[in-house]
């Protein structure tokens, strides 16, 4: 889930050939409630913004794994091996 609009998604999902729906918040309701909105810091600057973390939902819809905080690098071969020790 991230705060961009669909189109910018839609776009990024046939770029990344992805498989699977991705989901909008652009006014972070959802990601907040998740506790993916949390203060951040850059060059001496504190604001509200989204970490970068995963969830993975199962088919039950109940969430089997949290990630809370992530970088992009490697995180995908992580989860992908997650789902197959399940």
């Amino acid at each position: 889930m991230s705060a961009d609009p669909v189109k910018a998604q839609a776009s990024f999902k046939a770029k990344q050939n992805l498989n699977f729906p991705l989901l909008s918040d652009p006014n972070h309701k959802t990601i907040q409630k998740f506790g993916a909105w949390r203060k951040k810091q850059f060059m001496g600057r504190t604001f509200m913004g989204i970490v970068r973390s995963s969830f993975l939902i199962g088919k039950t819809g109940k969430i089997e794994q949290i990630w809370p905080t992530v970088k992009a690098k490697g995180h995908a071969a992580e989860v992908l091996k997650s789902i197959s020790q399940k």
